[in-house]
């Protein structure tokens, strides 16, 4: 596991419902991590984004999200997967089923490019400084 290789401990935490936000929240912060890694999926998750992301920022807590939004919401970071391409592959596949392929029969594709998002005011927020080379790596950068 990558994780083990860098010598990191991960904790995973599950939101069920947006109820579950805050008692997890706060017994995550009970921790002190280091980091939040927050994947937002489904119906639960992304309406909240704004709450989590605003909940690390305040906890100044470096926060990494899977979905720009919540790096729109005061998040650190947003690594994903590139939307216009994910959307230009769902027309490929569209457009092969439509054709007469058979889903079972086309293959499952992993993402091949990704987007890496930094918020530049948020990492001043939370007294965490960046390094130049990773600034420079970023897709997009919010000042």
């Amino acid at each position: 596991m990558a994780a083990r290789a860098l010598q990191l401990t991960l904790q995973p935490w599950e939101v069920r419902s947006s109820d579950d936000f805050d008692r997890v929240f706060a017994a995550l912060i009970k921790q002190r991590p280091d980091g939040l890694y927050a994947i937002l999926t489904g119906a639960v998750l992304r309406p909240i984004v704004k709450r989590i992301a605003g909940s690390a920022l305040k906890s100044r807590l470096p926060s990494v999200f899977n979905i720009i939004e919540g790096v729109d919401a005061g998040g650190l970071m947003c690594y994903q997967a590139d939307p216009a391409d994910r959307y230009r592959r769902v027309g490929y596949f569209v457009d092969r089923i439509l054709k007469g392929a058979k889903p079972a029969d086309l293959p499952v594709e992993q993402p091949m490019k990704f987007e890496f998002v930094i918020n530049l005011k948020t990492a001043n927020q939370i007294g965490l400084t960046l390094p130049q080379w990773t600034l420079m790596k970023a897709d997009k950068v919010i000042q």
